[in-house]
């Protein structure tokens, strides 16, 4: 269904689109026509931001691993205790809020090597913070922390398909975790 055309559309609003674009309909939805029709305006406003789609996809992508970077930010520097911080990051991995481009972002890895550094990166950061923040509750098991993320990904998976939520799904895993320590 195409918006309403903008007075001008910037760069932010495409990427913003590809990445709900990614959500919706998955690694195929790169496209500047469709994207075009959704935004209310023409292909030359893409070539405005854009030299071509491979370079679109690229920004789309660093505005997802800034995203989930930032996220992993924000809840290492925060003052709340371990417990709850580790709450938070597997919530916001499980079942982040708004569209999920994570699931096509991590398809799409799977054949370009760029995403896959991409996603590694992602990976490596969230994992590390997992792995401290189960520390810091006494959960030493490194594995703990790998078997977490692995959930957290897996349900947000899930979700995509599903359109369950997963917040508290996750949450009891966590609360079985901590309470078998």
């Amino acid at each position: 269904m195409a918006r309403k055309p903008k007075a001008r559309l910037n760069r932010d609003d495409w990427l913003a689109a590809g990445l709900a674009a990614l959500a919706t309909d998955g690694p195929r939805a790169l496209r500047v026509d469709p994207l075009a029709e959704t935004l209310g305006t023409t292909k030359g406003s893409f070539y405005w931001h854009f030299r071509d789609v491979g370079d679109f996809a690229g920004a789309v992508l660093h505005t997802w691993q800034d995203t989930a970077l930032a996220a992993v930010a924000t809840v290492s520097t925060a003052s709340a205790p371990p417990a709850v911080r580790l709450r938070a990051l597997i919530q916001n991995i499980a079942s982040p809020d708004g569209l999920n481009p994570e699931p096509a972002i991590r398809a799409m890895a799977q054949t370009d090597p760029a995403l896959a550094e991409a996603v590694r990166e992602v990976d490596t950061a969230r994992l590390s913070l997992l792995a401290g923040l189960l520390s810091a509750c006494d959960v030493t098991n490194p594995d703990l922390a790998r078997a977490l993320y692995a959930a957290s990904i897996g349900m947000e998976e899930l979700s995509t398909r599903d359109g369950q939520p997963n917040a508290e799904p996750i949450g009891t895993l966590l609360d079985l975790l901590l309470a078998l320590r």
